[in-house]
This record gives C-alpha cells, sequence and structure tokens, in this order.
C-alpha cells in the first residue's frame, strides 16, 4: 500500500502542473459537460460523477450472495444541484465548519460565505461539492480508476488564493477502493481541509436506519462542540461517554444521551504505518453481513449519523429517513483556523495537501 501511494504522489504531482487557467474560466463559465463513470471488478463496483466529484454507488454483495448499493444519493441529478445533505460530495475548499465564516492569516483577514447560521460549512454555499470537475484521467481494467481535477479561484467563497485540486477514486483489489485527494496552492496561502461526504447503509440505501449496525471507531478523545456544532477548543476523553466506540457498539444503544445525534470529529489515535495511514473505523451490518473498514492518514474522524435527513427521496424510490445513513469522514480538525492547538490546516505556495481514505469489504464469517 505503501509504495503504491509514493507513486500515486509523484503522477500526481505531476497532473497538478498540468492544471491550466483554461479549465477554470469553462468550469465558472459553465462549459464543462456533465458525466457519468462507472469503475468495476468482478461484481464490486462504484459509480461516480464530475459534478461535485461525488459517489453515485457503491454495489457489494450481501452474505445470501445479493448484490446491493449500500450509498445513499439521489433520483437524479439535478437533485444534486442545490444540495444540502451533501450525498457522496467531495467537499471543500474546507470540510466541516468555520466559525464566523472569517478568519486571519498573516493578519489579514477573509470572509467566507456563511451557510450554517452564523458560520461557512463545508466550503460554503458553492464549494467543492457543488461546482464541475474535469477528468483528467480515466483507466479501465484490472484496477481501473478516474482521476477528476478542479481548479478553485482566488477568492471562490471567500477564500484566498487559487489551488489546484485533484482527486483519484480507484478499485485497488477485490471488494476494496481508495480515495487519494491532493491540493496545491498556486499565490496565496489558504485552509485546505477535503473530506469525502458518502452517507453509509450496509443493509442497502433505503433499508432502515443504521443505528443497529455495530461500529468501531480507533480514537480515545473527541473535540467537544457547543450548540452551534463549532469545537470547543478542547480535547475530551471518550472514556465513560456515549462518544466510547472504541469497541464496537450500535449508535442507537446511546444516541439519546447525545443532543440531536452524533456529529462529532474524533481524535484518532491508532498505530500508523510509514505513511501515517492507520485503520480508522470499523462498522459490521448483522442482517447483511456486510463489514466495512476504513483506513486514512487524517488526524481526525467525523462521525454523523443522519442527523438532518427528513424524508428524503432517494434513488430507486426510496425515503431516507431520520438516521438513515452514516458518514465517516476523515478530516482535519474542524474550525482549525481559530485552534492553534489543532493540526495545521493552513498550506503555503509550494506546499502539497494530501488525504488518503482506503474501504475494505468484506462479509462476517
Amino acid at each position: 500500500m505503501a509504495g503504491g501511494k509514493g507513486a500515486l504522489l509523484l503522477r500526481i504531482a505531476i497532473v497538478l502542473l498540468a492544471v491550466g487557467n483554461g479549465g477554470a474560466e469553462a468550469r465558472k463559465q459553465g462549459k464543462e459537460s456533465l458525466g457519468f463513470y462507472e469503475l468495476r471488478r468482478g461484481e464490486f463496483s462504484m459509480v461516480v460523477t464530475n459534478w461535485g466529484a461525488t459517489i453515485l454507488a457503491v454495489r457489494i454483495p450481501d452474505k445470501n450472495g445479493h448484490i446491493g448499493d449500500v450509498v445513499l444519493g439521489y433520483k437524479d441529478i439535478g437533485s444534486y444541484v442545490n444540495d444540502t445533505t451533501y450525498f457522496g460530495a467531495l467537499v471543500g475548499r474546507v470540510a466541516n465548519r468555520i466559525a464566523g465564516g472569517r478568519f486571519t492569516i498573516r493578519d489579514r483577514p477573509y470572509h467566507t460565505f456563511r451557510n450554517d447560521g452564523n458560520n461557512t460549512l463545508h466550503g460554503g454555499h458553492r464549494g467543492f461539492g457543488q461546482v464541475f470537475w474535469s477528468v483528467r484521467e480515466r483507466v479501465t481494467g484490472e484496477f481501473p480508476h478516474i482521476t477528476l481535477s478542479y481548479r478553485s479561484y482566488d477568492g471562490e467563497q471567500g477564500f484566498p488564493g487559487a489551488l489546484d485540486v485533484l482527486v483519484t477514486y480507484k478499485i485497488d483489489g477485490d471488494y476494496s477502493y481508495s480515495v487519494t485527494m491532493y491540493a496545491r496552492p498556486l499565490d496565496k496561502a489558504t485552509p485546505v481541509n477535503l473530506a469525502q461526504h458518502t452517507y453509509w447503509n450496509l443493509r442497502g440505501h433505503g433499508n432502515g436506519t443504521v443505528l443497529g449496525h455495530a461500529v468501531q471507531i480507533f480514537a480515545s478523545a473527541v473535540t467537544p462542540v457547543g450548540g452551534d456544532l463549532i469545537p470547543t477548543g478542547a480535547v475530551a476523553p471518550v472514556a465513560g461517554t456515549p462518544f466510547d466506540f472504541r469497541a464496537p457498539a450500535a449508535p442507537g444503544a446511546r444516541i439519546a444521551e447525545v443532543a440531536g445525534g452524533y456529529d462529532i470529529n474524533f481524535v484518532l489515535d491508532g498505530a500508523a504505518d510509514g505513511q501515517g495511514v492507520r485503520k480508522v473505523a470499523v462498522v459490521s451490518e448483522p442482517e447483511s453481513g456486510r463489514v466495512m473498514e476504513l483506513w486514512a492518514d487524517q488526524p481526525g474522524l467525523q462521525f454523523y449519523t443522519g442527523n438532518f435527513l427528513k424524508g428524503d427521496q432517494g434513488k430507486g424510490g426510496a425515503v431516507y429517513a431520520k438516521h438513515g445513513g452514516m458518514c465517516l469522514e476523515t478530516q482535519d480538525y474542524p474550525d482549525a483556523v481559530h485552534e492553534p492547538g489543532f493540526p495545521r490546516e493552513v498550506y503555503r505556495p509550494g506546499q502539497l495537501y494530501k488525504h488518503y481514505m482506503l474501504y475494505k469489504f468484506s462479509l462476517q464469517k
């Protein structure tokens, strides 16, 4: 895994250098065309679109051999345009929340679009999940993958400087796929925190809630939040609280003790390999027998139990009720631009942001 990731880093860095101004202008003028792309290896497949670099479907068999789609999504692409649930989207320039929609870099203030009360959420009203991306590379065969690129212009949603962004979705083997994200500031220092916002239901999308799934998160602390879901700046142990998922537990067991449901950043602390990749979480669902492992190289994980779903009309006639899906978003800590004790989130020209995720699926014996 480490060697393959290193080779991909070199290839991505080369492709980043090739992302030109013309592509950015085409996006701003609405000249990109919509595409849908299936990646398949045997009976395991996924579908992505260049609108928002969004994952539309992930199809895997259950213990009875029935293939089902385990991610939530809308019935038509038009529903994604003004989407505020972020189904399957790659969100940025800064995922999660920025308090007050403002921050300072080198004593210069910046004001970002406030789309969550007084705060900026997932990059603003038109973040990376609500723009067209360009297809830079598409490879079929044994290990199919697709690379999408986007140039975010200086001042987009209030963020400083132009930023080149790439994401590669790749099927790495039987029942596994990776998401590799890179970003490079071109002319100004800027915060960067990308996240993949897929909603999971291992019973199959539209099949009830995820409150009975077994969830294990390799984290012994969280970053507590106030009423507006902005971190307080503290790091609090999970022991003895409803946030303790160090051993597998059903979210529904103690969700009533969490105001509004789970929507908080976990401080990851599992052992990492030489590239900083560690096992982040394991989710299993007994009825289907499906198991999902998540590995990543980021310091935090946002665990969200679909608290704001409210009968959303989904694909295939599905209706997504509250807690109908869960998100496991690896990330930097939320609102890190205001918390000097949190891991670095500001990148300068010449520095490369990178974020790697690996999903492994299996069946319970």
